[in-house]
């Protein structure tokens, strides 16, 4: 029997069917929703930081806007001015007034830095001559954007006070520590070449400076290249002696760097980084004492050890200049002569050709 054809009822029926739809497409979308805030929330706890020991750990992510006015630095306390310039707090009074802010993350050698800027999780940092040369070669998006003089008085090759080695040349055949990638492993490359010794005629044992110093002591190694401040400390409490340091042998010059996307764009920050690194180092240069006592605590180093390192050193912060970028230039070769490195690189590619008022 047919049923009389209703026009309400089909009304009503459509809207049911509408209805239903409709709440089909709500429930869909607020579990896509779930879903995508939930591999939100996962990504954002698994971005890395890093920890007072340079050990990435998880941290929630900035939001997009948050990222776009922080700046992010990596450092090592051993280099003075980046840990002065975290201490006092300069920094961020110099971006409090555009509301951007400043983070900051420890490392404890210069190659985990550049590690750490590669993956995104900093924007500038200090490092010696070698780690930019390997982070180069290894397609890290880098650029020099200024460079510390230091001084080659302050990295050198250590044997204990009573080993019988008495030159370089009868490092041939022994085990030498040092940190792979760091400006005391171009030390160690030039002062072997000086002497005859081919680099692989020595057992290299890559350690960072704390467990380095450690087999020194232990006299697990037959010798050490170093940098300050662990070589004044080993030499005060060892009386380790020296079997060269980097004068006319390596220019031991410690570079500001920075990831290309934050030189793109953020030159302004950029700018003001370097004008508080520059005032930092003006005072670091002025006051040996002072920054000895104030590195003291975080070093475990006493401030009167300290303060022979700070007296051995230079401080500046200056744009690269021809000479310098030919210096380097040449460490990168060298390091591919003797394939430390997989590729020739050209150093004057990244660096930076901006300008700040104080440089």
């Amino acid at each position: 029997m047919l049923t009389k054809f209703s026009p309400s009822r089909f009304l009503g029926i459509a809207i049911a069917f509408l209805q239903r739809f409709q709440q089909r497409r709500i429930r869909s979308f607020s579990l896509l929703f779930a879903v995508g805030l939930s591999l939100t929330l996962a990504v954002s706890a698994c971005s890395p930081s890093a920890s007072d020991n340079g050990t990435p750990q998880t941290t929630q992510a900035a939001s997009p806007a948050a990222s776009a006015t922080t700046v992010r630095i990596g450092y090592q306390k051993a280099s003075t001015v980046l840990y002065a310039l975290k201490g006092r707090g300069e920094l961020e009074k110099a971006f409090a007034t555009s509301g951007s802010s400043v983070t900051w993350s420890e490392f404890p050698a210069g190659p985990p830095l550049l590690e750490a800027l590669n993956a995104g999780s900093i924007d500038f940092g200090y490092t010696g001559e070698s780690p930019p040369i390997f982070a180069q070669a290894a397609g890290i998006p880098l650029v020099y954007v200024a460079y510390d003089p230091w001084s080659p008085k302050a990295e050198a090759i250590l044997v204990p006070k009573d080993s019988p080695i008495k030159s370089v040349a009868e490092l041939k055949g022994k085990k030498v520590a040092f940190a792979k990638g760091s400006n005391a492993n171009y030390l160690l490359v030039k002062a072997l070449e000086k002497a005859g010794v081919q680099y692989s005629d020595i057992q290299r044992v890559t350690l960072t400076p704390a467990d380095a110093r450690a087999v020194f002591e232990a006299k697990k190694v037959d010798a050490w290249a170093i940098w300050d401040p662990y070589l004044a400390a080993a030499e005060a409490a060892t009386g380790a002696r020296t079997l060269a340091d980097a004068t006319g042998l390596a220019p031991n010059r410690g570079y500001y760097l920075a990831a290309k996307s934050f030189v793109d764009a953020k030159p302004d920050a950029l700018k003001i980084v370097l004008d508080q690194v520059k005032k930092v180092s003006d005072w670091a240069k002025n006051n040996p004492t002072q920054v000895a006592k104030f590195l003291s605590p975080a070093l475990g180093i006493d401030a009167p050890v300290l303060e022979i390192a700070e007296k051995r050193r230079e401080y500046d912060v200056l744009p690269l200049t021809d000479e310098v970028i030919t210096k380097q230039q040449e460490i990168a070769n060298t390091f591919y002569k003797i394939k430390l490195i997989p590729k020739e690189i050209k150093v004057k590619e990244i660096v930076w050709q901006g300008k700040v008022s104080n440089l």
